[in-house]
């Protein structure tokens, strides 16, 4: 694959990208480039295709017998409310909506578009994006503090 400064991440087919290239492209970018590439049409469709793959990456065995529902808020760039994906780990799975549901959270994650990206693929610590206040977190700290684990998460 190309460079990262090289790609053109408008017309990239990230559902072709694997998780490791993933967390290498995403490591390659600025803060900055995330941010204005994920203002644009395309925020939608890496955002859906990043959480259609959690339960692809999703380790049952580390997540036991709990019972979550996790609430997960990506906000736009001038930190106005944006995209709303729910998971549910339960019986072994973890389930995504695309939404915001009626049910109620265990937790809640806010962030940015670029601290999601990079935590996601491995290329910032929850803890470090926390205590620098680019993650706010509601709800049960513990399992905030663990859900890192139930993911198979790449590294570049």
């Amino acid at each position: 694959m190309a460079a990262v400064d090289d790609l053109d991440l408008e017309t990239l087919d990230f559902a072709s990208v694997e998780p490791k290239e993933f967390a290498r492209i995403v490591k390659g970018l600025s803060a900055r480039r995330i941010e204005e590439f994920m203002r644009g049409p395309q925020r939608r469709r890496v955002l859906d295709e990043v959480f259609g793959r959690m339960h692809t990456l999703f380790k049952p065995e580390a997540a036991g017998s709990r019972d979550a529902l996790i609430r997960w808020r990506i906000t736009e760039a001038d930190g106005e409310p944006g995209d709303v994906y729910e998971t549910h780990i339960a019986g072994g799975a973890c389930t995504v909506t695309p939404e915001r549901t009626g049910r109620t959270p265990q937790l809640s994650l806010t962030m940015g578009a670029p601290e999601f990206l990079k935590l996601v693929s491995g290329n910032a610590s929850g803890p470090t994006l926390f205590f620098t206040r680019k993650l706010k977190v509601k709800g049960d700290i513990r399992l905030a503090g663990g859900l890192t684990y139930f993911f198979d998460i790449p590294k570049a």
